[in-house]
């Protein structure tokens, strides 16, 4: 009798294998990726069925060399390479976990190392021309297990194939920026609102460094950095008009005021 059990149970636990083996596997859920730029900014994505590999998008808007590019989601440095003037050039590997990883190429510089720790929406590199490339734009790539995937951004997939237009999303409920007043010499109002009807409420001196929480659109300005009708926040009921201040970016690097 017992024999007779133990010849049952063994092709018995052969096909309960089989079926587990042949069950479907579900896929690693995916990081909740955004446009790589800072929050508010918009860049036009191309996709092409010719790119090398098909799926990555090519980002690009005006003058945009030297501009930042973020973490797409938060995760671990895992590749800070230059290749020269071939492939992706100067390039960057963020493992998030679960097989994902995104790749940000043909940077002009980096921000990270390999090892560190980093978030969504913290600065990557600057935008380049490195590698292969004819002119600055981010060669931005989303894989998993090794593969390039369809990129999806704040929970919908890129157009494929085409050019679209993409307003970053990434960190706009939490994160701030950094930037320096540059003027002529003179200290710089700071207004009780985003223009110059607004009263005076302070000054802040050349050069000084300030925080911007948030940023808004006001009354048009002419300064330092062009003719723009952004301005920024610096307090509760502080404002300074973005023209005199550097960022490191042109347009939106901060969350819009509610």
């Amino acid at each position: 009798m017992k024999k007779w059990m133990n010849t049952l149970f063994f092709p018995v636990f052969l096909i309960f294998g089989l079926l587990i083996s042949l069950a479907p596997q579900t896929a690693s859920a995916a990081p909740a990726f955004q446009v790589p730029f800072p929050c508010g900014q918009v860049w036009s994505g191309q996709t092409r069925s010719d790119h090398s590999p098909a799926n990555a998008i090519d980002f690009n808007r005006t003058d945009d060399l030297g501009d930042p590019v973020v973490a797409s989601a938060g995760g671990t440095v895992t590749t800070v390479k230059d290749l020269g003037s071939t492939s992706y050039g100067k390039y960057v590997v963020i493992d998030h976990g679960g097989g994902w990883t995104t790749y940000y190429a043909h940077l002009n510089s980096f921000s990270v190392s390999v090892g560190q720790k980093i978030s969504q929406g913290q600065k990557v590199g600057t935008v380049g021309s490195t590698g292969g490339s004819t002119g600055p734009h981010l060669h931005f790539e989303q894989r998993l297990n090794g593969s390039a995937q369809k990129i999806v951004f704040n929970g919908t997939q890129a157009l494929y194939w085409g050019t679209q237009n993409y307003t970053s999303k990434n960190s706009c409920g939490s994160s701030t920026a950094k930037g320096t007043v540059k003027t002529a010499g003179a200290d710089l109002n700071v207004r009780s609102g985003p223009g110059t009807s607004y009263s005076i409420v302070g000054s802040v001196a050349n050069g000084a460094q300030v925080t911007i929480y948030c940023q808004t659109y006001g009354t048009t300005v002419t300064g330092t950095y062009g003719t723009s009708n952004i301005w920024n926040r610096i307090g509760t009921g502080q404002y300074i008009s973005d023209t005199y201040v550097y960022t490191g970016s042109d347009g939106l690097v901060a969350p819009l005021c509610n």
